[in-house]
């Protein structure tokens, strides 16, 4: 805790982790601009033009829709709905919920996607286990899950896409959202588990913290999508 305390401190003076760019958005960004802010990094990333990049954010209201999507899970279209170009299907974005888009290179590590989605599932669950939160990956369903609350339960939702090498998209982990936006949707395409929260389950984190959280775990993480991959 001592070492979250000090990364926490020092967090919002950090420009740089490893050589890639930490960006904190304070103010919420509507997602169709962070989603043209993001496409336009990565290309200036694959132009060589730009620094890699990770961006904690928060979203006002909106659903999102994946490659997945199945229409019958938009089962109350009460916030506004955005298809995007990232695997999955339906999710939601809202104010409590903590956004991680990852641009990185992975020519220059590790060009493999499997392999990725379980380095990003890895960073966040280790995260979440500094903050006493018991989290891990569910055979054939990608995400966070915990059975701290007493039930299985997703915690967190990861969603990535991949152009010329360069990911796009990443993590929203539910810290304090209201629950019950979720009822719009079908989490996920998954009605048989619940959603839960860092709230939910008596645990009060802020973004800052969570961040701090993530900053400590980030040079782990940068190591498992540039060395072999195991999906342990």
């Amino acid at each position: 805790m001592l070492a979250l305390a000090r990364a926490a401190s020092h967090l919002a003076a950090m420009e740089l982790v490893e050589g890639i760019e930490w960006r904190v958005s304070e103010a919420r960004v509507p997602y169709p601009d962070a989603l043209a802010e993001m496409e336009a990094r990565v290309a200036a990333i694959q132009a060589s033009e730009a620094r890699e990049q990770i961006w904690l954010l928060e979203h006002p209201p909106v659903y999102t829709a994946g490659t997945s999507a199945d229409p019958a899970e938009l089962i109350d279209p009460r916030f506004p709905v955005f298809a995007t170009g990232r695997g999955g299907r339906y999710t939601y974005h809202g104010p409590g919920q903590r956004i991680g888009y990852a641009m990185l290179d992975l020519s220059r590590r590790n060009k493999d996607v499997r392999c990725y989605v379980h380095a990003v599932e890895g960073w966040v669950i280790a995260a979440l286990a500094e903050l006493g939160i018991n989290a891990f990956r569910a055979e054939g369903r990608i995400g966070i899950w915990t059975r701290d609350g007493g039930t299985e339960a997703k915690i967190g939702a990861i969603g990535v896409r991949v152009r010329r090498w360069v990911t796009m998209h990443g993590f929203a982990v539910n810290l304090d959202p209201n629950l019950a936006d979720f009822g719009g949707i079908v989490p996920c395409g998954l009605p048989e588990f619940p959603v839960t929260s860092a709230a939910q389950l008596g645990k009060s984190i802020s973004p800052e913290t969570f961040d701090a959280a993530l900053a400590l775990a980030f040079p782990a993480f940068l190591n498992s999508v540039g060395g072999a991959c195991a999906r342990a």
